[in-house]
């Protein structure tokens, strides 16, 4: 058969095919400069300078200290993700949907790939004041509340692993103290929930729980987000009630299954 040859749209937008170009070579030939992606796209620098700013905004490139940009978490976690992730996104989207109508508050999914989650999917509250979708942001998974469960999963060995190699000295990566994470993460395996108070961002407060697979592998996490003005230690409960619910609803849309009581 015949190969088809591809042809670009006649629809394309310029900005988005450079932005798209700019992250193929960050991916697959390495770290770039302003005047070597300017150069390569045959643009301004200021035109470059700005795709690369918003790959930075949406994680796809990240900048060092010396000014160059290189692939950052989001391309990463594309050489990386397993096949099952769409499937994680299909089956977790109506219970997010009915953990919103619950709570109204916005709710997010997210996987975890070494040190960094992302967020798969977020459906938002109808609320005037509220926590915005970070759908396809990548957050270092030790300050969100969905990343704390995830590791906790991990056990102390495991973690020790994840964590051995020492802190990058451009200071790149957010890195945690080793000794409190662990003493936080004992007390996550205890309850089942973690609880984020404006460690990732001011002004916001993440309850989040993970998913388990049929084999009880923690595949992915549920997070229920609000301004820290509305939130409240009396909602705990409600919260942790409603997320418990979503998750099962997930795991048996994977599993195929009818959710069942969980164990208290």
């Amino acid at each position: 058969m015949a190969k088809s040859m591809k042809n670009p749209p006649a629809y394309g937008v310029t900005s988005v095919d450079h932005a798209l170009q700019l992250a193929v070579i960050l991916q697959v030939e390495g770290p770039l400069t302003v005047s070597e992606a300017a150069r390569r796209l045959g643009v301004a620098r200021s035109t470059a300078h700005r795709l690369l700013s918003t790959l930075v905004y949406r994680d796809f490139a990240v900048q060092d200290d010396s000014r160059v940009y290189r692939a950052g978490p989001v391309l990463e976690i594309a050489t990386t993700a397993q096949s099952n992730v769409g499937a994680v996104r299909a089956a977790s989207l109506g219970p997010l949907r009915t953990l919103v109508d619950t709570l109204d508050e916005t709710a997010h999914l997210c996987i975890r790939t070494g040190r960094t989650v992302r967020f798969l999917a977020s459906v938002e509250c109808s609320q005037a004041l509220k926590v915005g979708g970070r759908e396809g942001m990548v957050f270092p998974a030790h300050l969100v509340s969905g990343g704390l469960v995830m590791l906790a999963a991990l056990g102390d060995d495991a973690l020790a692993a994840l964590y051995a190699s020492p802190p990058p000295a451009d200071r790149s990566e957010e890195w945690p103290d080793p000794t409190e994470l662990r003493a936080e993460l004992r007390a996550v395996r205890q309850s089942g929930v973690a609880l984020n108070l404006e460690r990732s961002e001011q002004g916001l407060v993440a309850v989040g729980r993970g998913v388990t697979d049929g084999e009880g592998r923690t595949v992915a996490a549920v997070s229920v987000a609000m301004p820290s003005v509305r939130y409240s230690p009396r909602r705990v409960r409600e919260i942790v009630t409603a997320l418990t619910t979503a998750v099962d609803a997930i795991a048996a849309a994977l599993d195929g299954s009818v959710p069942g009581p969980r164990p208290s």
